[in-house]
């Protein structure tokens, strides 16, 4: 079976339960819509626990891109002259890390070993921008938050990193009538006119995946692309 969660932003013990709920196995696959890290308690864990499982393909979300930007950033001997070197973007982006809670990963990655470092980040770099699969004769374009500035001409890969990682989709308009559009980022307690917030959101050939797993009263939910099954880790 092929399976996809979304934002599970630290949150371990609902990423081992869910793993739990839909018998994850060897012979299953799991793609993770990113923002794996921020917010939840355990970032860098429910990263390592990924890396360990050769059948999950993750991609990229915001949080895991400002992350990575960031912490490569920290592995530097801070210098004057390394200091000098930082841009403006660099600034802003660790700036709005901060901001967006990254005060969980930047402590469970100081506690790392070097190595260990290392292969966090060797691993976060292989997160992948989108991916499309097919199962049984149903196409799937999965992807974190949207397709920003959304043209039905446009191919997938003319859309910058902004456009897949920040930019909400809008879920009035159907993407592509003979495929779905899978995606995260964006809390279905959020959208509004959704009439079961906190649940996977349907709605025009749009998957909305992101249940809030870190909020108090939020859950992790996972989808089945053969079934279109929806299970949950509260």
């Amino acid at each position: 079976m092929h399976y996809v969660i979304s934002d599970i932003h630290g949150s371990l013990d609902k990423l081992k339960k869910i793993l739990e709920i839909i018998h994850f196995s060897d012979e299953d696959e799991l793609y993770v819509l990113g923002d794996v890290v921020d917010r939840g308690p355990h970032p860098i864990r429910c990263l390592q626990l990924l890396m360990k499982m050769p059948n999950v393909t993750c991609l990229i979300g915001n949080h895991d891109l400002m992350a990575l930007q960031s912490l490569r950033l920290m592995m530097n001997v801070i210098t004057d002259d390394f200091l000098a070197d930082l841009t403006t973007d660099d600034y802003e982006n660790l700036i709005n890390w901060i901001y967006n809670g990254a005060s969980t990963t930047m402590t469970e990655f100081k506690s790392l070993s070097m190595a260990e470092k290392w292969e966090v980040l060797a691993f976060m770099g292989e997160f992948l921008s989108y991916e499309e699969v097919d199962v049984n004769g149903k196409s799937f374009v999965l992807v974190h938050a949207g397709l920003g500035n959304f043209d039905e001409n446009k191919s997938l890969d003319d859309y910058d990193l902004e456009e897949l990682v920040w930019e909400r989709p809008d879920y009035n308009v159907p993407y592509f009538k003979d495929r779905y559009t899978i995606t995260g980022h964006t809390p279905t307690q959020l959208i509004e006119g959704n009439p079961n917030p906190g649940y996977i959101y349907r709605i025009n050939n749009h998957i909305a995946i992101d249940c809030g797993a870190c909020w108090k009263d939020g859950r992790l939910a996972a989808f089945c692309l053969e079934t279109e099954e929806e299970f949950y880790a509260e």
